[in-house]
């Protein structure tokens, strides 16, 4: 790049004056490529059409559209969808087709890629706060969390993913500081407070997790206590037991597509990588896009709601294509139980308190 080249020259380093810095990056090999372009490419779409979906569905809906909890769903979704698209692009540009981009154009896309997983992390972590005020004060869950507070705190959170995610494009680049291993014009000092921000969010989704699963196993034992004896909230109690093991996934989804390339990014700041670490962290980097491939099945389509929409939509596209104008409103869930720890269970009568 053009400020690299300057530093070089000025530090007398650099004899050719053709020298890019990127190309030290562009380290996989012909196969490695097809590989990475075949995952990419089938990530990429599969998380693109279900991300796509869930948005569609969930600013199609007016019941989904005043619930905080589907507004977190679809803030989610649109993340990911973002995520999908310009990762992919951007990735297989860079590695498979070792596409030269200037220094803006190059920022520009990696700040991209940076705020789209940064947003999608942030929504994950909304999307935990939102299940432990439901979880833990069932009774004043909607005075508490209402329609206008959570489209503050989705602006709110949005604006921080910018404002983290684009430094490096307003000047806070690596010319002339130490440069990332793993990312080119990426200053080490910058991708430092990017782990730590990522890694407050992590706790924070791994802490408010982890307590509602802990009031889950409250729950299992006051099902055993109480299961000779004709309790009205035993429903909500088996629920919660669903609760856990959806969690349990939810959590374990997350540690394998984040914890890899995180570690590396770690680890690249200690010491300096060879190419053999830096092949295993361009595979790493596409478990990242496999979180958002994830995310709409753990967090949407196990909602009720959401495939009681889905199949709405179905219905109506098929009477119009059958020549028929769609008649009726969107169809209620067949089951007043919710289905995933992403409905909002306060609109359950709770009949156990928490403790």
């Amino acid at each position: 790049m053009e400020g690299c080249q300057e530093t070089e020259v000025a530090n007398g380093s650099m004899p050719n004056s053709d020298f890019d810095p990127t190309k030290s990056y562009m380290v996989l090999s012909g196969p490695q490529r097809i590989a990475v372009a075949v995952l990419c490419t089938l990530l990429g779409l599969l998380s693109a059409l279900e991300n796509a979906t869930v948005v569609y569905l969930t600013l199609s809906s007016h019941r989904l559209r005043r619930k905080p909890s589907y507004l977190f769903i679809g803030s989610l979704a649109g993340a990911d969808l973002l995520a999908s698209m310009v990762f992919v692009c951007s990735f297989v540009n860079f590695h498979v087709f070792n596409g030269m981009d200037s220094d803006t154009v190059f920022l520009l896309k990696i700040c991209s890629v940076t705020m789209t997983f940064t947003a999608s992390v942030g929504s994950l972590l909304l999307t935990a706060i939102d299940r432990y005020l439901c979880l833990r004060h069932p009774q004043t869950y909607r005075a508490l969390l209402t329609r206008k507070r959570a489209l503050a705190a989705l602006g709110i959170m949005w604006v921080i993913s910018a404002l983290v995610s684009y430094p490096p494009l307003m000047g806070w680049t690596c010319c002339p500081r130490l440069c990332s291993e793993l990312f080119p014009l990426i200053p080490n000092n910058y991708l430092l407070s990017w782990l730590l921000f990522i890694a407050i969010l992590f706790c924070g989704i791994i802490y408010t997790y982890g307590h509602v699963l802990w009031k889950a196993h409250q729950h299992v034992a006051s099902l055993a206590k109480h299961q000779d004896k004709p309790v009205s909230g035993m429903t909500r109690m088996r629920l919660d037991v669903r609760l856990a093991k959806t969690l349990g996934l939810l959590l374990a989804v997350l540690f394998v597509c984040w914890f890899p390339a995180l570690v590396l990014m770690a680890y690249s700041l200690a010491t300096t990588l060879d190419n053999k670490v830096k092949e295993v962290f361009a595979f790493c980097s596409i478990l990242c896009l496999g979180n958002s491939l994830a995310n709409p099945i753990i967090y949407a389509w196990r909602s009720r709601e959401v495939c009681s929409s889905a199949r709405h939509r179905l219905a109506n596209w098929k009477k119009c294509l059958r020549g028929f104008k769609p008649e009726g409103k969107e169809e209620a869930p067949r089951s007043s139980m919710k289905s995933s720890i992403t409905e909002t269970e306060a609109d359950m009568k709770v009949t156990l308190g928490w403790p």
